[in-house]
């Protein structure tokens, strides 16, 4: 009876904390305006460096011109010290200062495509479409908030 009684408190106990640690936001904690948009990938065995060398003509030259224009904050590449474990072996990442420059935007894109141009454009296109496929698979895309607890 002591034991089921016993039980019976932890249970109770377990409850109430966990209806009682509910933060809430902006009261306990706060989401950043920033998002990040994170591409998750697994780069096939042996191809690393090439799919490197890819992203230095291809997403690389987007990210720069982007960054230039200050339509993106910030570009990253990040590659796993154990290249075959888990679904993915490198994350691709640009921090954009708020959701809405996703938005569509005809002068962004004007002026993205002046300094781009179509002829890169195509480029990029046409060597990721025939190259990429044989590198690596794409696992995952992501926008994440930064969050601070108060």
């Amino acid at each position: 009876m002591y034991k089921k009684i016993t039980w019976a408190a932890m249970a109770l106990l377990l409850t109430v904390s966990a209806a009682h640690a509910d933060l809430e936001p902006w009261t306990d904690y706060e989401s950043s305006e920033a998002v990040w948009l994170l591409t998750t990938i697994k780069v096939k065995s042996n191809m690393g460096d090439a799919y490197l060398e890819g992203l230095r003509n291809t997403w690389i030259p987007g990210n720069k011109v982007a960054q230039e224009l200050g339509q993106i904050e910030s570009w990253s590449i990040f590659r796993s010290q154990f290249p075959n474990s888990g679904d993915f072996n490198l994350l691709l990442v640009v921090k954009l200062a708020k959701t809405e420059d996703m938005a569509p935007n005809k002068a962004r894109y004007d002026a993205f495509m002046q300094k781009f141009t179509k002829k890169m454009a195509d480029e990029t296109t046409e060597y990721a479409q025939k190259n990429y496929p044989a590198m690596r698979e794409i696992t995952g895309d992501y926008m994440l908030r930064e969050i601070t607890i108060k």
